[in-house]
């Protein structure tokens, strides 16, 4: 069955703090939820539907719900890390096309920076206790390393360059400008990136995303629910979800999950890239971005560097807006998953709210997309693609 215009996006709340040592995730998860709740003119009786991941406090996802006094017909508490909150926009309308709530709220949030986390640069505990665990271990192998890997064998395969790398933060610093709860608003150049501190050869220090605390929620709801509310009506035209595993220990270093899960989210939407006017696109490292884009279709396989480079990527400028809030390279990263911002901006571009200097005009049709977890082990990636009417 498919979901295409079953389900419909009536409200979206991300988190203004970016550093939040005087709140609780649990408080954090609520004034998330609150906040989209009353951006869709809606109340927290009214929810009966609730997707949450491991980012909420406590073991599962049941402590979290009843601290926000729920009354709920379904939860779905799936945890694929940072691309989880695509997968609940895509299961939340599956859930309400099959009759199982009405009004569904997905949230996320946490306070990494709070807790002095170091994203990226130090082995986590959890790691070790991943089947790859004992073998990958001693080499003290983090999330860093390996993205700087893809990095440097995408250089290596296709002759992408630390300038066209640089070029994703670039777009990102002029979008986060005009954006006063991005974390870095400075406007960077080319320059700047490739001469920042080198954190995983060739990654430099700018070429990584922000650690930061807060969070975001959505909410979504059926059709004739969304018409009798005053909010814009922006329904969900078609997702795509997949792991996209290490191939039995023969792992493609420079391909993601979008190949498999984007293919999926066009066909059921049944729209081409020619039709999306507004993207975005998970950006924990500039690689990623360029290797999502690459695999998403927007172009060849290899040309990703040439695709973004010169400003391809800003607004007003580039044939293909991108992350117009800053993303994660310069607004924000809450709980080191960014899946929920990507929908949040996603949808202000759909109803026509984003910042003037990063509006997107006609913007009907956009896409969120976004990995989980770390390439080469335990990819998750998802892919959503939304209209306005």
């Amino acid at each position: 069955m498919s979901i295409k215009r079953k389900a419909f996006v009536v409200g979206a709340f991300e988190h203004p703090t970016r550093y939040a040592p005087d709140k609780s995730t649990a408080q954090l998860h609520a004034e998330c939820a609150l906040g989209a709740l009353a951006d869709a003119g809606l109340s927290i009786k009214d929810v009966d539907g609730f997707f949450g991941a491991r980012d909420a406090p406590g073991e599962n996802a049941s402590w979290l719900v009843d601290y926000l006094n729920l009354n709920l017909k379904h939860i779905d508490a799936t945890d694929t890390g940072g691309c989880s909150y695509l997968i609940h926009v895509a299961h939340a309308a599956q859930a309400i096309a099959a009759g199982k709530c009405q009004v569904a709220l997905i949230t996320l949030a946490g306070r990494p920076r709070s807790q002095g986390m170091a994203t990226g640069t130090a082995p986590r505990a959890v790691e070790l206790d991943r089947p790859d665990g004992p073998w990958e271990a001693p080499y003290r192998n983090v999330i860093v390393t390996q993205y700087g890997m893809m990095a440097a064998r995408h250089m290596h395969q296709y002759g992408t360059t630390p300038e066209q790398l640089a070029w994703v933060r670039v777009a990102a610093s002029t979008h986060a400008q005009y954006n006063e709860h991005a974390m870095y608003r400075d406007v960077v150049t080319v320059d700047d990136v490739i001469n920042s501190p080198v954190i995983s050869d060739p990654l430099r220090r700018l070429d990584c995303c922000v650690i930061s605390d807060g969070g975001g929620a959505l909410v979504l709801t059926n059709e004739s629910i969304a018409r009798s509310l005053n909010v814009p009506v922006i329904p969900v035209l078609g997702c795509g979800e997949t792991i996209y595993t290490q191939k039995g220990g023969w792992p493609d270093y420079v391909t993601t999950g979008a190949v498999v899960s984007g293919p999926i989210a066009f066909a059921e939407a049944g729209v081409s890239h020619q039709d999306i006017k507004y993207a975005s696109v998970y950006d924990n490292f500039t690689i990623m971005v360029l290797a999502q884009l690459e695999d998403l279709g927007f172009c060849a396989k290899g040309e990703g560097g040439r695709f973004v480079q010169d400003g391809n990527l800003i607004s007003g400028a580039g044939t293909l807006p991108w992350n117009t809030d800053g993303g994660g390279l310069c607004n924000n990263h809450p709980q080191n998953r960014g899946g929920v911002t990507k929908v949040i901006e996603a949808v202000r571009q759909l109803r026509g709210t984003a910042h003037p200097k990063v509006q997107v005009p006609g913007c009907d049709i956009a896409l969120a997309c976004g990995p989980g977890n770390v390439i080469g082990s335990g990819h998750g990636h998802a892919t959503v693609i939304l209209g306005r009417e």
